[in-house]
């Protein structure tokens, strides 16, 4: 009788635990962190920093892609779940909703800017190109003579004469990739206004954003370091990437200007360059003090010696805050500020 008195209550009391355990996350020493390629190279280094002057491991960090850290990092809370995502993009109001139904609160981090770039070898030829004419180039419907039609641009010359007389072959992210949310809103977009006729003839904003198929426009994958790899191997190419995988290849890679602006730090930072947006992460706020360490990376990471004005992530191609934002988002950052939408 005892005995089976005593398994009875060591089950309702092992039951209760596995309740209060599936709201928080379980023991795991180690951070873990997903999502975008163009945050990694900068979330990486801060990694490594933080694993050799701090007493906790260094975090695992994996490329994903802005939308595959996103979906990875709301599914839930617990130990098999990311404590942070990286984003090139801010996040969306779906997957804001997705994470809140999921029991989890958010903190979110600006870490600076970065633009994006179309780039190519060194040995190619040289753009300097309208946001008008990265739509005319790269949209599935454009106006001509009236009326809209299939793109039926087939070299960089037949939008502008100008232009190079180069088929137009450009390498881009997959529709995941928050390198490919933010160009379409901010360079299709821009450039479908410019266009005459184009709201006319029904492109209105989503429309604007729907790229050719027909292949000018070839997914490279969420990977910049491939796409820059094939831009190597195949000089006539163009490719959708960050500033900052540019910056790192200055020696074979070139970018083209847009709107006569050139792909450099100073025209980003100075908000000259078209193409431009800023850059964040996200902090599961059900891991902090429980997974070892995410308070410290924190620190870390919007640390002078990582994203000021001199730091470690300059040398990466960050384009740094300005004083007063950075120091909003310490405030935010440190105290766990919680994300509303």
């Amino acid at each position: 009788m005892y005995l089976k008195t005593f398994t009875l209550a060591a089950a309702v009391t092992l039951a209760a635990l596995t309740v209060t355990m599936g709201g928080a996350a379980e023991a795991r020493d180690q951070i873990r962190i997903v999502g975008s390629s163009t945050v990694f190279p900068f979330s990486t280094s801060v990694a490594e920093q933080f694993g050799k002057t701090t007493k906790f491991k260094t975090p695992v960090v994996e490329s994903t892609g802005s939308g595959g850290g996103m979906k990875l990092f709301c599914s839930g809370v617990g130990e098999e779940h990311p404590d942070v995502t990286n984003s090139s993009r801010r996040i969306k109001k779906s997957e804001f909703d997705k994470c809140t139904a999921n029991g989890i609160g958010i903190t979110e981090v600006k870490i600076g800017f970065d633009g994006i770039v179309l780039g190519s070898s060194k040995a190619g030829p040289d753009l300097d190109l309208t946001l008008s004419q990265v739509f005319l180039a790269l949209a599935a419907r454009v106006p001509v003579d009236g009326k809209l039609v299939d793109n039926p641009h087939k070299m960089w010359s037949d939008i502008d004469p100008t232009l190079p007389k180069q088929k137009i072959e450009v390498l881009g992210p997959p529709p995941t990739s928050g390198t490919r949310d933010a160009f379409v809103e901010i360079a299709m977009e821009g450039g479908c206004e410019g266009v005459a006729g184009a709201k006319e003839l029904g492109l209105e904003k989503k429309a604007c954003h729907i790229i050719r198929e027909d292949g000018a426009f070839v997914e490279a994958g969420e990977n910049d370091n491939l796409i820059v790899q094939k831009l190597e191997s195949n000089p006539n190419a163009v490719g959708i990437f960050g500033f900052s995988f540019l910056d790192q290849n200055a020696d074979k890679m070139k970018g083209a200007h847009i709107n006569g602006v050139p792909a450099e730090f100073e025209e980003i930072a100075d908000g000259n360059y078209p193409v431009s947006r800023s850059l964040y992460f996200y902090v599961k706020q059900q891991h902090v003090g429980v997974i070892p360490g995410i308070k410290e990376f924190i620190s870390e990471f919007t640390s002078e010696d990582a994203w000021g004005e001199d730091g470690y992530l300059l040398d990466k191609g960050l384009i740094p805050l300005s004083d007063a934002d950075r120091d909003a988002t310490i405030k935010a950052a440190t105290g766990l500020q919680s994300l509303s939408m």
